[in-house]
């Protein structure tokens, strides 16, 4: 996975085209200290990456002929502010519709004068008749004025071609700019026929006269542009979302006062207020009050998240119950909402690398096509065709010819596809990943707070015979208060989310590895292992099996006496998240291999991942080890990982699409090109599903780009005349290029319709092959042990909490390298990198409470 760096973003302006995209890349990526460049013709943006200073930067871009400004404008506190809607308001619709309406009003009487009165006999004024150099002129006069209001077209075009840099506007203004020389030319011939009194070869010139495809063409090509421009503005609808959610002021407590401010003088640590139904303004954490808050927009989950004191809240946000006063944490573009909208917006400025074709492509597109405009005309010249007729052809070539398509097909759905996952709680930090999730083929995902929720809980209640679940789990937390092991917490929070009160207990103590005992009403309370508890009670061989099946199934059973009666089990286990055995189910339906990577030991693994229903686990494997394995993994197809927690930073960076849990750490977030904004596995097969809708969209608008070049060019040059009589005017050349472009946009916009959450539709890629995840796994043990290693006997490690503290323990010891313990096996594994004694080991191990007896 490639390192995401920070992207500098750019205006720019005068673009028309994907040749000028083109050239400004080509330009930029020249400038020294510039180490990436990419332009989106769709956003008129511009993201590079480097050391070379803006300045530098925009001088290239106005070197190449058009115009460059950074992006962001500096907030009141000095940092950039928080992206603004205006930012994507469409501006150019409105002048497009402008320029269009006075195009077609003069093109309406253009057309009365050169066709309606001869083909359809509309009236025209008495003067006119009979007087072919008059009803000339005014052909001329109307078509003028018709390429004076789409002067735009020229300027840009012939700015392209002295700069060597022609694009879309160059092949416009040569084909309307020719059509009118060359009906002038027609004009002036027939002028001279007309003043020596030759009327019937003045009126035949008049079939030589194409001022109406001048102007058709420019008022063809403006109605494509406009229906482009408002389908272009409708793929940024999802991020314009986004930003109407920040609200324009935020309630501050000032002096025990509310005072209304712009939202933009909102200063870290200042306190605001939210009341019922208004928008929470900056990132914050709650002082004071509660209430329910919809979070659907920043991640998709419909239902109101319960806030209290201390939780946090996000810009955007709607408090929809509750009075909330809350103590900013961001402000700016340091909201979680701002880092939404960028993402998306960066996103939307990288490429993608099946953007490549068409950029090559769209290098070289438009000088072929002006190349074999020229051919045509020159080769019906020389079979004998008229001027007029040759002149035809080639403008028709020019007109019908579009880079635009090429250029728009790969930024349009990307921009589509970014949004969608945008609102849905699931982003793409770049365009290469949203194209990459949808080629993924194996992915890899930790355990813990990924498939699993990450803390234990409380499973199953076994009371013995004669006890009452209530009575074994009001003693069993009466005994556990006092300790503040993981397991100790857990039935803690089983007690309390069943409302049961438990008395205080006296003389607590805990044995390490093994239990704990205290007093309670003159009795002594047990619990623990099972070797620790029946030395004081006797256990039923019925509950010893009952235990058995709970620790196969990767539970840790505690068992709790009251002197020397049992009270019962009580089975404790780090949960499977409810949508995980369904998103693992629709991953393996799309022909993906999912492999669980866990540091648990094989046995409490295997049962995991069989409930979880994933093809292959890999066990006890620490957190370099995880890398290992990707790098394995990524031998056999291109592999995703799916985690959360900082151990998995180094997995996420090594895999070809790393995915990251957003209720995970900062570090894995950065560290992955995909983050979930909720913790929901669900959230991982959604994601491939629109990267694949996404991918197989940009291959139907590259297919039909290069389709409609590849058919139309050779209709327009006259190919196909001498075998059928198919002939292209370049009226309907010009109508061909409008709508090239609209259909591109258009069937990017579908990308909406999509459900990206519903496996109707999904299709099985192609397996990998077999493979055996063990063999990677001894591979990486054995390179990370290797011979220097000491093998240690370890008694009262009872979970897999145990193991961590042995780990950690003998971790932190200068000489010691790794680690592998197994509280099952009663067992670690040392491998040293120095020189270190036996008994510093033994000592280190046995300060934590356990014994080690080899």
């Amino acid at each position: 996975m490639e390192k995401i760096e920070k992207i500098e973003k750019y205006n720019v302006t005068g673009m028309s085209c994907a040749a000028c995209s083109a050239r400004v890349e080509k330009a930029v990526s020249q400038v020294e200290g510039v180490t990436s460049c990419s332009v989106s013709l769709l956003t008129h943006s511009m993201g590079v990456e480097g050391t070379a200073s803006p300045d530098a930067i925009i001088a290239a871009v106005r070197e190449a002929g058009y115009g460059a400004s950074v992006s962001g404008v500096p907030d009141e506190s000095g940092g950039k502010s928080a992206p603004k809607e205006d930012a994507l308001a469409d501006r150019e619709t409105p002048a497009l519709k402008r320029r269009l309406i006075a195009s077609l009003g003069f093109l309406a009487l253009l057309m009365v004068f050169s066709m309606g009165h001869t083909m359809l006999h509309l009236p025209i004024p008495s003067f006119f008749e009979g007087n072919p150099v008059a009803l000339g002129l005014m052909q001329m006069i109307l078509a003028a004025i018709v390429m004076v209001i789409n002067q735009k077209f020229f300027i840009s075009g012939f700015k392209g071609l002295l700069h060597r840099a022609p694009n879309m506007d160059t092949l416009v203004a040569l084909g309307s700019g020719a059509s009118f020389l060359y009906s002038a030319y027609a004009l002036f011939a027939m002028t001279a026929c007309q003043a020596k009194g030759n009327f019937a070869g003045a009126e035949a010139y008049l079939h030589e006269l194409y001022f109406e495809s001048a102007a058709m063409i420019l008022a063809l090509i403006t109605v494509g542009k406009m229906l482009e421009a408002r389908s272009k503005g409708r793929t940024t609808d999802a991020l314009r979302g986004l930003m109407k959610l920040a609200p324009e002021t935020a309630v501050l407590l000032k002096d025990g006062a509310e005072v209304t401010v712009p939202v933009g003088q909102v200063r870290r640590g200042d306190i605001f207020a939210v009341r019922p139904g208004e928008n929470i303004p900056v990132d914050g954490v709650v002082l004071e009050g509660s209430g329910a808050v919809n979070e659907s927009a920043l991640t998709g989950e419909s239902i109101p998240v319960d806030k209290a004191a201390g939780d946090t809240v996000s810009a955007g946000t709607v408090n929809q119950s509750g009075y909330l006063r809350c103590e900013a944490t961001g402000v700016g573009e340091d909201t979680t909402l701002s880092r939404i909208i960028q993402t998306v917006s960066d996103a939307a400025a990288t490429k993608a690398p099946i953007a490549k074709i068409a950029d090559r492509v769209s290098g070289v597109f438009v000088p072929t096509v002006m190349a074999i405009a020229l051919v045509t005309t020159i080769v019906w010249l020389m079979v004998g065709e008229s001027m007029g007729f040759a002149i035809a052809r080639g403008i028709s070539v020019l007109v019908i010819s579009c880079p635009c398509a090429l250029g728009l097909a790969t930024p349009v759905a990307i921009m589509v596809g970014s949004g969608i996952g945008a609102k849905n709680g699931i982003l793409f930090k770049t365009a290469a990943s949203l194209e990459r999730a949808g080629e993924v083929r194996l992915i890899a995902m930790d355990k813990t707070g990924t498939v699993t929720e990450g803390q234990p809980k409380v499973t199953e209640l076994l009371p013995a015979e004669g006890i009452s679940p209530e009575t074994l789990l009001t003693k069993a937390a009466a005994l556990e208060s006092r300790s503040e092991h993981p397991l100790s917490v857990a039935v803690m929070q089983s007690a309390k989310e069943k409302g049961v009160a438990f008395p205080e207990v006296s003389d607590f103590l805990a044995v390490p590895g093994k239990g704990l005992s205290a007093e309670l009403e003159g009795n002594t309370l047990y619990g623990g292992n099972r070797r620790f508890v029946e030395g004081y009670a006797g256990i039923p061989e019925a509950l010893r099996e009952k235990a058995e099946r709970l620790s196969s199934e990767g539970k840790t059973p505690l068992f709790f006496a009251e002197g020397d009666k049992l009270l019962g089990v009580i089975a404790v286990a780090d949960t499977m998240k409810p949508d995980s055995p369904q998103a693992i189910r629709e991953l393996k339906n799309m022909g993906i291999r999912v492999v669980m990577l866990t540091g648990d030991n094989e046995r409490t693994a295997r049962a995991i991942g069989s409930q979880a229903g994933v093809d292959d686990v890999a066990a006890g494997i620490l957190p370099e080890g995880k890398q290992s394995v990707i790098g394995e993994l990524k031998k056999q197809g291109r592999t995703a990982m799916v985690g959360d927690g900082i151990n998995d930073a180094p997995a996420l960076t090594a895999a070809d699409v790393g995915i990251a849990i957003g209720a995970g750490t900062d570090i894995a977030i950065d560290a992955a090109e995909v983050v979930l904004m909720k913790s929901r596995l669900s959230d991982v097969p959604a994601a491939i599903r629109l990267s694949r809708a996404t991918l197989r969209n940009i291959k139907q608008n590259l297919f039909w780009a290069f389709f409609y070049n590849l058919i139309g060019i050779p209709l327009a040059a006259g190919v196909w005349i001498p075998v059928f009589g198919w002939k292209l005017s370049p009226m309907f050349g010009a109508a061909a290029m409008s709508l090239s472009s609209f259909c591109v946009v258009s069937n990017a916009l579908r990308l909406n319709f999509l459900s990206i959450r519903s496996a109707k539709h999904d299709r099985k890629c192609k397996p990998v092959g077999d493979f055996s995840i063990e063999s990677t796994q001894d591979k990486e043990k054995e390179e990370m042990f290797g011979k220097n290693k000491v093998t240690m006997k370890i008694e009262g490690m009872m979970c897999g909490h145990c193991e961590a503290r042995v780990k950690q323990t003998l971790e932190a010891i200068d000489g010691v390298a790794k680690a592998d313990v197994s509280h099952e096996k009663g067992t670690a594994v040392v491998a040293l990198s120095g020189d270190v004694s036996l008994g510093t080991l033994k000592e280190a191990v046995e300060a934590q409470g356990y014994k080690v007896v080899g």
